[in-house]
């Protein structure tokens, strides 16, 4: 009843709320790439990359003869080295010399990766060229401890991040921004009430007519003469217009944790509910029946089934609002938990009561 009550608060119908451009869009063309590369993590405490991992063996051998020591892969005998793949995402406009993140992951039977150093790393992009090099000791969040048929284990300690662990060496493909006399801007989330208000506000802001919604998710955006060979300018002001976003009537459910999210547009129709269950419990109890003193029986287990059934007592409510407000509040003088809410919301929906999509993870 709790949670439903907390429902209430946060959900209740209140004033849209001013959101800015950036947080819903951004410049088409204006975008991070994703870097990948294959790499040698080496210093784990015996937990690497065991013999049978072939390609964790062949890469280090090939960074040893790389170093002027010359092996074979069966003179080589380490759990200490684990083959990884490394990830990074390269800014917008990322010059030579700049730093970003990298998320290392092991690809073999490696147990944690704690402790580990991962060695020098080239990173692809779509192109082929390499574009960065990552290197640096790893920062694990979780850990693993094995003794015997003993485990223990907290979140993935096979996976690490090296904060500013790759540097740039080649930035990411220019743009001429001096040429740009107009440029689109892409919502991240279609909507064509959205695109038409984010170009009202921005012509609003310019004084002029500057914007023009195109779809659901490009507005179409002309530099003013004044902004000409400025566009870094022309661009932070258009990322600063506030506008309210019109957001989808949805109610997304999760049966497996039994959470239940609902949006303030949610609507629904005068509708009657009555909530009320049915439990039946079934129990065996064992006796044991003894034979008397020195006679010839035998102890005997005699099973007794016991079976019960209770049925919850149910009222039927009239909800005669149309906000997601009076729902709650209904159903909490009901005393619906979180999980049979789920069942309700289905069941408004089938009867066709309730104005919003119901998304089920």
């Amino acid at each position: 009843m709790k949670t439903l009550l907390a429902l209430t608060l946060l959900f209740a119908p209140t004033a849209a709320l001013a959101a800015r451009a950036k947080d819903l869009g951004a410049f088409h063309g204006v975008r991070e790439n994703t870097l990948t590369g294959a790499g040698l993590v080496v210093g784990l405490r015996r937990t690497g990359d065991s013999s049978r991992n072939e390609a964790s063996i062949r890469a280090l051998a090939n960074r040893l003869q790389g170093h002027g020591l010359s092996l074979r892969q069966d003179e080589i005998v380490t759990r200490n080295a684990a083959l990884v793949m490394v990830t990074a995402t390269l800014p917008a406009d990322a010059r030579s010399g700049s730093k970003v993140d990298v998320i290392v992951a092991s690809t073999g039977d490696a147990s944690s990766l704690e402790g580990g150093v991962l060695l020098m790393t080239p990173l692809f992009g779509t192109d082929g060229a390499v574009h960065a090099t990552a290197e640096g000791a790893l920062v694990v969040g979780g850990y693993a401890a094995a003794a015997g048929l003993n485990l223990a284990r907290k979140n993935t300690p096979t996976v690490g991040r090296i904060a500013s662990g790759a540097i740039v060496e080649v930035g990411a493909p220019s743009i001429d921004y001096s040429a740009i006399s107009s440029i689109d801007f892409v919502l991240r989330s279609p909507d064509f009430t959205t695109a038409a208000r984010l170009a009202e506000a921005i012509d609003t802001d310019f004084g002029s007519d500057v914007a023009k919604p195109t779809s659901a998710t490009t507005i179409q955006l002309t530099l003013p003469a004044e902004y000409k060979d400025r566009f870094p300018e022309f661009a932070a002001k258009v990322e600063s217009v506030e506008l309210e976003v019109d957001a989808p009537a949805r109610v997304v459910v999760n049966e497996r944790t039994g959470t239940v999210v609902m949006g303030a547009d949610v609507k629904i129709a005068p509708v009657a509910i009555a909530h009320g269950g049915l439990t039946i419990e079934v129990r065996r109890r064992n006796a044991v029946s003894q034979p008397s003193p020195w006679s010839n029986g035998t102890t005997a287990v005699q099973a007794n089934t016991y079976i019960q059934a209770e049925e919850a007592s149910g009222r039927l409510t009239l909800v005669e609002g149309v906000a997601i407000g009076d729902l709650v509040a209904a159903l909490n003088d009901l005393g619906v938990k979180p999980r049979d809410l789920i069942q309700i919301l289905d069941a408004i929906r089938s009867s066709g009561a309730l104005h919003a999509e119901v998304v089920t993870n």
